[in-house]
């Protein structure tokens, strides 16, 4: 996201600007009565940048009430949106509704199963300083599969996914502990396609569908940081055929997790 394109954050630097004139202020004496340059709050006021603390100083020199921190806040999580792909919000919407939810992973653990130190991993390699705010909003999204009343959830794996070690050895083997760890739940089922099952077509990406008790299924695809949610009952057909496809390839629970312990113990 460009430093402009954030709607909170401008209007934070208008509503700035708005009450320090309102105030008889120029930028150097608000800039001296908060202890900062007069060029950051021109850099403020322009919807450029904003921080934590300056809308909590804000907020007391102007004792507007937690105005600016809350339009800090705002500012902070239409960021973070838009740091994810295009569909998942929605899609993650719908996912806290869904009575089924059945997950492909042809690359990388899905999000619901993974560990604060494989997600960092990821992110920390693409997103830089909002990993850390991601990261704990993929946290917090788990508690869909670990909370009062959990839906019915079916996790395939392809097995190369368990050989691509992800961030280092120790991150992976907290991450198989998890998978086992989840197998054992009784609203779980984890399975791993084996690379003996050569060509499958899992091999054409990742992707979930959402089942619900009240209206259709849904399934929502993602690859190269581009998503996409598919309501249309043809294609969300045909991820349904695929998802059969693929258990037909898939070793039994008890197989699998003989598989993930032995990626446990390593090579």
């Amino acid at each position: 996201m460009a430093d402009n394109d954030n709607p909170a954050r401008t209007f934070f630097g208008t509503e700035l600007r708005r009450m320090r004139e309102a105030g008889g202020l120029t930028g150097k004496e608000l800039a001296d009565a908060l202890g900062c340059t007069p060029q950051w709050i021109s850099t403020m006021e322009a919807g450029r940048k904003i921080s934590e603390q300056s809308a909590l100083d804000l907020d007391t020199f102007f004792r507007t009430d937690g105005h600016f921190h809350r339009l800090w806040k705002l500012a902070g999580d239409i960021e973070l949106t838009s740091a994810l792909p295009p569909g998942f919000p929605e899609y993650a919407q719908r996912e806290k509704k869904a009575s089924t939810v059945r997950i492909f992973c042809g690359l990388l653990i899905n999000g619901l199963f993974q560990t604060n130190g494989y997600a960092t991993a990821i992110m920390g390699a693409i997103e830089g300083p909002r990993t850390a705010d991601l990261v704990s909003k993929r946290m917090e999204r788990q508690a869909i599969i670990s909370g009062d009343n959990p839906p019915r959830v079916w996790l395939v794996i392809d097995e190369f996914v368990l050989r691509r070690v992800i961030g280092s050895p120790a991150i992976m083997h907290e991450q198989f502990g998890v998978l086992l760890e989840a197998s054992h739940r009784p609203n779980t089922m984890v399975q791993i396609v084996p690379t003996s099952a050569g060509y499958h077509t899992g091999l054409e990406g990742s992707f979930t569908i959402l089942g619900f008790d009240d209206e259709p299924d849904i399934a929502y695809t993602e690859s190269a940081g581009e998503g996409q949610l598919i309501e249309r009952a043809a294609r969300v057909k045909d991820k349904v055929v695929r998802w059969d496809l693929l258990r037909g390839h898939a070793l039994s629970v008890d197989e699998t997790r003989v598989v993930i312990k032995a990626a446990m113990e390593g090579p």
